[in-house]
C-alpha cells in the first residue's frame, strides 16, 4: 500500500513535523490563545500524533480518536483556548501536513496519485473526525465550566 509508505516518511519526520507546526500555530493570530501554552508541551503533543499517525489511520476506531481528541480539546478549552482556534489549530495541522507531504514525496514523483487520492482520503477522515470531538469536548468542558460557576444549576 503506497499510503503507507507515506504514512512512514510523516512518522520519520514527526519531530521536524511537531517542531513547524508548533511554530506556525504559536505565530498565527488566528491561535494566539495557544501562546498561553508552553511550546515544548505543544511540541510534545503534536509529536506524538505524527509518530503514530499510522496507527491513527489504519488501526485506530472512530471511537478511539473520539476519545483522545474530546480529551485534547478539554485541555485545550482548560488552558484558556477558545473553541474556533482549536479548530482552526487543526486546519493548520492538516494544512502543514500536506504542504510537507507534497515537498518531500509527492514533489519527487515518489507517489503515484492513487497513492495520494489513498493517503488524502485516510488523512480527510481522520481529521474530520478529530475536529467533530475535539468540539464535542470542548463543548462538554465548556458546559461543565458553566454549570459549575452558576453552582451546579
Amino acid at each position: 500500500m503506497l499510503g503507507l509508505k507515506l504514512v512512514h516518511l510523516i512518522e520519520r519526520h514527526s519531530a521536524e513535523l511537531a517542531a513547524g507546526l508548533t511554530k506556525r500555530v504559536l505565530e498565527s493570530e488566528r491561535t494566539c490563545d495557544f501562546r498561553k501554552i508552553s511550546p515544548h508541551r505543544l511540541e510534545l503533543a503534536a509529536a506524538e500524533i505524527y509518530r503514530n499517525l499510522g496507527e491513527w489511520l489504519l488501526y485506530k476506531t472512530d471511537a478511539d480518536i473520539g476519545e483522545r481528541f474530546q480529551a485534547i480539546a478539554a485541555t485545550r478549552v482548560a488552558n484558556g483556548v477558545g473553541l474556533h482556534q482549536f479548530i482552526w489549530a487543526m486546519v493548520i495541522s492538516r494544512d502543514h501536513l500536506w504542504q510537507f507531504l507534497q515537498e518531500n514525496a509527492m514533489a519527487d514523483g515518489i507517489v503515484e496519485l492513487s497513492g495520494r487520492m489513498e493517503l488524502q482520503e485516510m488523512l480527510s477522515r481522520f481529521f474530520d473526525s478529530a475536529m467533530y470531538y475535539g468540539v464535542l469536548g470542548a463543548t462538554k468542558t465548556r458546559t461543565m465550566q458553566i454549570a459549575h460557576r452558576s453552582g451546579g444549576k
